[in-house]
């Protein structure tokens, strides 16, 4: 197990490994010389720069890499808060894996490998305006599944993700990390009414106060009112910092995720990019309380890990040309433009 227990994914949530900083000025310092204007690129030049730090060259590539996809049902499905059944989960899981889902299509022209993990579907979490949603061991099996799928060989990892009613716990997260009120972090998810969204905030509402007197860490929320497919995300991205691997986060569930690691250690987001901001009303506010800037804006709430794979092709292109560029030096261009 990579966290054999609370206080084991407590300590690596604490001691957070930072970027190549020789690699980050390499990096910077290439940029400067290639031919084009400085800073002419945008944020193109600021990819290439952030994976020079993670990947510790100043010539970053990425010859492997994964979109890690985790699936998982959730109690709180009782109450109404999705327009599909929780049987839709599993049925989806059979789709990604026969290869006919968006994210096989997505992933496939960023040229990510697709790992999906089903997390026990047969058994939904507890629901969690009753009960903490996973025992103490249930939350760490589904952290080490998510660690589990993170290999020291990857040179980027994507997240992506599937479970009826995971946009509820989503909300829960954010508003038991960040506060406000569930108003502010509800939104249709799967595309439930105006009814449908008064329930999801009431649901969320009734959470906050059963885990009130909790404790408030990273851990203890997750178990609460996350999920065995959120915990796992949460596990994934916590292993890929300790492996030094940068991560493109997907839409508002993935990123709600980091939501408690962030309210402990802000810090955990510095190996992290945007990939895109989701049409799910709370995910820009989510985004900006994280200091994520997202690289893309579709509309897209599909989730899946669909708006980081698309997001790999923005980041293919920095790196292909921090790469390929020539320098004034080689292309025998004098001085600087």
């Amino acid at each position: 197990m990579t966290f054999a227990s609370p206080a084991d994914f407590r300590t690596a949530l604490a001691d957070l490994r930072g970027p190549d900083q020789g690699a980050i000025a390499a990096a910077r310092a290439r940029q400067a010389e290639l031919t084009k204007p400085a800073g002419s690129l945008g944020r193109l030049e600021e990819i290439a720069i952030f994976l020079a730090g993670w990947q510790g060259t100043a010539r970053p590539g990425i010859a492997r890499a994964r979109t890690a996809i985790f699936a998982g049902n959730h109690g709180v499905t009782v109450h109404g808060v999705s327009a599909f059944p929780a049987s839709v989960t599993a049925q989806m899981v059979a789709n990604f894996e026969a290869g006919g889902a968006a994210i096989n299509a997505l992933s496939g022209a960023a040229g990510l490998e697709l790992h999906v993990t089903a997390l026990d579907l047969d058994t939904p979490t507890a629901d969690f305006t009753i009960a903490p949603a996973m025992t103490e061991v249930e939350c760490l099996a589904a952290l080490d599944a998510g660690a589990a799928a993170v290999t020291g060989d990857l040179d980027l990892l994507t997240i992506g993700e599937m479970g009826i009613g995971n946009s509820t716990a989503a909300a829960a997260l954010c508003l038991r990390s960040f506060g406000g009120t569930a108003a502010d972090w509800i939104g249709p998810g799967t595309g439930v009414d105006a009814e449908g969204i008064a329930r999801k905030a009431a649901v969320v509402e009734r959470a906050r106060a059963r885990h009130a007197e909790a404790p408030a860490d990273a851990f203890e929320t997750l178990r609460r009112v996350g999920g065995r497919e959120i915990a796992a995300i949460a596990g994934a991205v916590l292993r890929a910092r300790q492996l030094g691997i940068p991560v493109v986060l997907d839409g508002f569930i993935g990123s709600a995720a980091i939501a408690p690691l962030a309210a402990d250690n802000p810090a955990i987001v510095a190996h992290c990019i945007a990939g895109h901001v989701s049409a799910e009303p709370g995910h820009a506010r989510l985004l900006a309380r994280l200091g994520l800037e997202p690289l893309l804006a579709l509309g897209m709430r599909l989730g899946e890990g669909s708006g980081a794979a698309v997001a790999v092709g923005v980041i293919r292109a920095a790196l292909a040309a921090h790469d390929q560029m020539a320098t004034f030096a080689e292309a025998r261009i004098s001085g600087s433009l």
